[in-house]
């Protein structure tokens, strides 16, 4: 018997590292939370005792689902607990505590029992140390499922699992994935089932009834910085001039710290013979607003901040604000990560969001991520870009032909059996989660 252990950030990481070095048969015999990340301890040829319960292969997922339903029950009631132990400390905090006057808590009539000695006081350690290996179990467990359900539905339905595996080529999100396949699950014949697994993604897009220029007001344009909401803004601006001429158009900025931000905004003014007006913070946005409520739309350009940044809670704040009545779109780089992706919508979403524009698909090498959030979120795609070309790289959406484009940019190889089984494993993790 081999045994080794390894070390890795998380469980996946150091699920994977067993894979590569001792194969998909190795058993994982411990585990354990360490400072930085997992360590995992694994066997090779790992032979159980005679008096260990032997559980057949076809029961194996049930019986790890069984122990994950147990480790949720154990974490709730952990959490009960610790919540119970705060109330109480709550409940008495402040109370003057002297030999004289002995802490007396409120009396409750209860039936009268035999006093037993009383419980000894709990470490709270020992329930951060619960916790931890609770949460390593069920990571192990999740992973491990994962790898299970993925071999079984390759075995099950070879069908089904290259449509999977096309899917993961987009770049698609395991819960939008899931949701696609079902919609198309009685389907055999392989085009036929791809061909309506892309009508469905292509209807589940949702894409402004009206172009917001349109439709006119107070459009900002947010994001976190590189995504291109400067460029953007530019596109929407001088489409709007070439269609309607610059009389009932206005800008405005609120970035007053990128260097050189109000400075290109300048040049846009004048070269569309456009008002700008500046914002800095701590200025009321209402007040800069009204002298242009005349005009049909007034595009507002923002500062990409960090999340940490209050200046940013202060910006959103503002654009939320009553008075402002303005419609926030989130600038969207299709280069970007999926966690960055996710990062820059959960802290712009605090603004409001009327929808999301897409920068970048001329350098993008996947849309599936940034599809599975607007879908996830129920964000409309209200414009594309593709391109420098001030205004012709700026788009209107088109359902089907975005489907078709995603289709084009995926990936060349084939995903991984360890990426498809983590796909699984998140889809254990979050069983309910609609798409994205």
């Amino acid at each position: 018997m081999q045994v080794k252990r390894f070390f890795a950030a998380d469980m996946r990481q150091a699920m994977k590292l067993v894979r590569d070095e001792l194969g998909s048969d190795a058993a994982i015999i411990g585990n354990r939370r360490i400072a930085g990340g997992v360590e995992l301890t694994a066997a090779l040829d790992y032979k159980l005792s005679a008096l260990a319960p032997r559980v057949p292969n076809v029961e194996l997922e049930e019986e790890l689902r069984k122990t994950q339903s147990r480790i949720v029950t154990a974490q709730a009631e952990l959490s009960n607990r610790e919540e119970s132990d705060g109330a109480n400390r709550q409940l008495f905090a402040g109370l003057p505590l002297t030999a004289s006057e002995p802490l007396v808590e409120p009396h409750v009539d209860e039936p009268a029992t035999d006093a037993g000695p009383s419980p000894a006081p709990v470490d709270p350690r020992l329930f951060d140390a619960m916790r931890s290996e609770l949460s390593g179990l069920r990571e192990l467990l999740e992973v491990q499922l994962g790898s299970l359900a993925w071999n079984q539905l390759q075995g099950s339905q070879p069908g089904q699992a290259n449509l999977w595996r096309r899917l993961q080529r987009i770049g698609l999100s395991g819960a939008l994935s899931r949701e696609l396949l079902e919609r198309a699950g009685n389907i055999d014949e392989p085009r036929q089932a791809w061909r309506m697994v892309l009508a469905h993604l292509a209807h589940m897009i949702d894409v402004p009834a009206l172009e917001p220029i349109e439709e006119g007001g107070v459009i900002a344009l947010v994001g976190p910085a590189g995504m291109g909401k400067t460029t953007t803004l530019a596109k929407l601006a001088a489409r709007y001039v070439l269609k309607y001429g610059a009389s009932h158009l206005a800008l405005v900025s609120m970035d007053s710290f990128r260097i050189g931000a109000q400075e290109q905004l300048k040049t846009l003014g004048r070269i569309l013979n456009v008002p700008v007006t500046y914002v800095d913070p701590g200025e009321s946005l209402a007040q800069a607003l009204e002298p242009l409520l005349r005009k049909r739309v007034v595009l507002i350009d923002t500062a990409g901040l960090q999340a940490s940044d209050p200046a940013l809670r202060m910006q959103l704040e503002t654009l939320a604000g009553r008075g402002i009545a303005a419609k926030n779109y989130l600038v969207l780089a299709t280069t970007s990560q999926k966690q960055v992706l996710t990062a820059a919508y959960h802290s712009y979403k605090r603004c409001g969001l009327a929808g999301c524009i897409l920068t970048k698909l001329d350098e993008t090498a996947s849309l599936g991520e940034v599809l599975s959030l607007a879908i996830s979120h129920e964000l409309p795609v209200a414009y594309l870009t593709d391109g420098p070309r001030i205004p012709d790289d700026l788009h209107l959406p088109r359902r089907h032909q975005l489907v078709s484009r995603a289709v084009s940019v995926q990936m060349q190889d084939e995903p991984s059996e360890e990426a498809m089984a983590d796909m699984f494993a998140d889809l254990y993790h979050n069983p309910g989660k609609r798409a994205g």
